[in-house]
């Protein structure tokens, strides 16, 4: 079986304060950190013995894992397993790399977010270079808020230009075309962030070859779906596999809709779906959307914006309202 899970385990602490997440400086307990390193290490158990299946592996915590020691140690081994195709985390790069040295660098990767309000630049900078020094495989990107463009601008600039940069669209915000233009000259995928994806009854990878795991091992088809499927410790997921229709309306997290049939993303991001790193960033083709008209609303129910004019890449910062990220970062 080739089997991609997205695990979330109840680590919900961050070392970071960004206004635009609910989990900011958020301290878990002595008790509820205990809870997570045995939840993962009890997952880290059962992906071991699980040598007659291609395993692929995304940990996508609410807080940041790589500070802690045991998400260290569990992505550097279960990266030397050879049934292990991959195995990827979300963080924002603030711990130390030399844990590297103990991972098998063709298997482990990691989708890092640059937060310009938590880390001074040259230090982030330094991170993601230490990290091609190490011939570790990332991917980079940002929230697209007003006041990050010039950090992006910047950090793409100092980035090998093989390198991928990401940009969420921020939830909650909607973008003029003008605005657009100015995050899609960075990410050429921009503008699949930037609407939500139509997918009641569309087809989904998700409960068929993508399940997502939680520390008690409850197994859902993603984190957005909270019907639940069975659990992966008794194995009882394994016969509710299969091809399954979404069952909500939109879908607006990278996370969810990277794997709806009805989106080029599996061939966009051929060798890197979980660590979110395009195959050729420079041939994909954009989201098919109708022309909007003055008065339409964007997915999220949020008026768009016009722009007769040429793209001019000024944001105003009163016409996105910070609100909250989509957790994806």
């Amino acid at each position: 079986m080739e089997l991609t899970i997205l695990y979330r385990g109840p680590l919900a602490s961050c070392d970071f304060d960004c206004p635009y997440c609910p989990f900011a400086k958020r301290r878990d307990t002595r008790e509820q950190l205990i809870a997570d390193r045995l939840a993962l290490e009890r997952f880290a158990q059962w992906a071991r013995r699980q040598t007659g299946d291609r395993l692929s592996v995304l940990f996508t915590p609410w807080g940041e894992g790589l500070v802690r020691s045991w998400y260290r140690r569990t992505l550097a081994g279960l990266s030397r397993l050879p049934h292990v195709r991959r195995v990827a985390i979300q963080t924002n790069l603030s711990s130390r790399a030399d844990w590297l040295a103990d991972a098998d660098l063709d298997t482990l990767a990691l989708w890092c977010t640059y937060h310009p309000s938590q880390v001074p630049y040259d230090r982030f900078l330094a991170s993601c270079r230490e990290l091609a020094a190490r011939g570790a495989r990332y991917s980079v990107g940002v929230v697209g808020l007003p006041g990050h463009l010039s950090a992006a601008r910047r950090l793409r600039a100092d980035l090998p230009d093989h390198i991928y940069l990401w940009v969420n669209a921020a939830e909650g915000h909607a973008y003029s075309d003008a605005e657009a233009a100015c995050w899609t000259a960075l990410d050429p995928l921009f503008p699949y962030s930037r609407h939500a994806h139509p997918s009641a009854g569309m087809p989904c990878r998700t409960g068929e070859s993508v399940i997502s795991v939680d520390g008690d091992g409850t197994v859902r088809r993603c984190h957005v779906v909270r019907t639940e499927i069975g659990n992966l410790y008794d194995g009882s997921y394994r016969a509710a596999l299969g091809p399954r229709p979404c069952p909500v309306a939109v879908c607006d997290c990278h996370i969810g809709y990277v794997h709806l049939e009805t989106l080029p993303l599996y061939d966009v991001f051929a060798g890197g779906v979980l660590e979110r790193i395009p195959a050729d960033v420079a041939s994909v083709p954009p989201p098919r959307t109708r022309a909007r008209r003055a008065g339409d609303t964007t997915p999220e129910g949020h008026p768009t914006v016009r722009s007769d004019g040429p793209s001019i890449c000024r944001i105003d910062p009163a016409s996105l309202r910070p609100t909250g990220a989509r957790k994806e970062n």
